[in-house]
This record gives C-alpha cells, structure tokens and sequence, in this order.
C-alpha cells in the first residue's frame, strides 16, 4: 500500500509523464518515489499507461545524486542539448509497415 504524499512535483514531457513524490516510512522517515508514466494509445482509439517506479531512500540520496549529474553532464557534453531522435523531428513521418514491435525487443539505446 502506497504511503501519504508529503510533497509532490510533476514534469510532463509529452507522452511521459514524471512524477516525484515525498513519503514517510511506517517509522515517520522520508523516502523518495520516482514514477514514469507513458501514455499508449491503442488501435480503436482508446488508451493506456505503463508506469515505472523508482523508490530511492534517504542513506542513497548522495551517491544518486553524484551518478545522476555525472551521468546526465556525460550526455550533455558528448551530444548537447539538442534532441536528435528523428522521432522529436517536427518533420518526420512514421514509415508505414505491417510489422509489430513486441515491447520486449526494443534496445533502450533506440529511445
């Protein structure tokens, strides 16, 4: 069961959205959860959402923090800020093709 929200902020960027929220433990400490929420829309038009979640604890908070910015400086210095998928291109058009893609075989580098 999901403990009472103390403090929440939210980032939506477009078909995610991100969702940090503050909790308390059962002995009264905080901890962190992290949540991404991706919006798919089926074929008949109606749709769904796969969330992901992350619980990150207080004795964590620095190390994660450190790796996160190294991580995140690491991307920014070898390719900018510059998004250059071409499925954030305002021009690209989705190839048309019968084949479907099982969720399971997508390589994290392709997103």
């Amino acid at each position: 069961m999901e403990r009472e929200e103390i403090f929440s902020k939210v980032l939506r960027a477009g078909r995610r959205t991100y969702f940090f929220d503050v909790r308390s433990t059962k002995a009264g400490d905080y901890y962190l959860t992290l949540t991404e929420s991706k919006k798919f829309t089926n074929e008949d038009g109606s749709f769904h959402y796969k969330k992901h979640k992350i619980y990150l604890y207080k004795e964590d908070f620095s190390e994660f923090s450190s790796i996160l910015n190294e991580m995140t400086d690491y991307v920014i210095s070898e390719k900018g800020e510059e998004v250059i998928s071409e499925r954030h291109q305002k021009d690209f058009k989705k190839e048309e093709n019968n084949e479907t893609t099982d969720e399971s075989d997508v390589d994290l580098d392709d997103i």
